[in-house]
């Protein structure tokens, strides 16, 4: 079974109470909701990936504003061939940003095809990927060591 890493960086946009996400095709159809962001590129500071992944799939630049915190999965996915099996590991920073500039724009030729503001009652309905949850988590509760599962934790 191959191994492999994957370290991502994610924004958390808020802006009068609408969050920015981007739509991406779901594994076996149809479409998810994603935040905004992306594997960082080797070499790349994920604070630095965070900035291009917000900018390439929704067309604005960013300022990151914080560290919310880290979140960790790891999936045995089936590869091209039954033998070739990946067990992938996903390192995912999850930042807070703020827009300073650009205007809202559909990413072509990407991972995703369509950015939007969503209010962030409506986001429950909406189908996305679990790491929204998560990311809204950080963000409401601020755990001062970055994990949600650190919370209530004695030492």
């Amino acid at each position: 079974m191959r191994r492999k890493l994957r370290v991502a960086a994610y924004a958390v946009c808020v802006r009068d109470d609408r969050l920015l996400l981007a739509r991406s095709p779901a594994r076996g159809g149809g479409h998810e909701w994603v935040l905004p962001g992306g594997g960082a590129e080797f070499g790349e500071d994920p604070y630095d990936t965070v900035r291009r992944e917000v900018t390439e799939e929704t067309g604005y630049r960013v300022t990151v504003t914080g560290l919310l915190g880290v979140d960790t999965n790891r999936v045995v996915l089936p590869g091209r061939f039954p033998a070739r099996t990946v067990d992938h590991h996903g390192i995912r920073l999850v930042y807070t940003a703020r827009v300073t500039g650009g205007e809202l724009r559909h990413e072509v030729g990407g991972s995703t095809d369509l950015a939007a503001w969503h209010d962030l009652d409506t986001v429950p309905g909406l189908t996305r990927v679990p790491l929204i949850d998560t990311a809204l988590r950080l963000w409401r509760e601020r755990p001062p060591t970055g994990r949600l599962d650190a919370l209530g934790e004695t030492g």
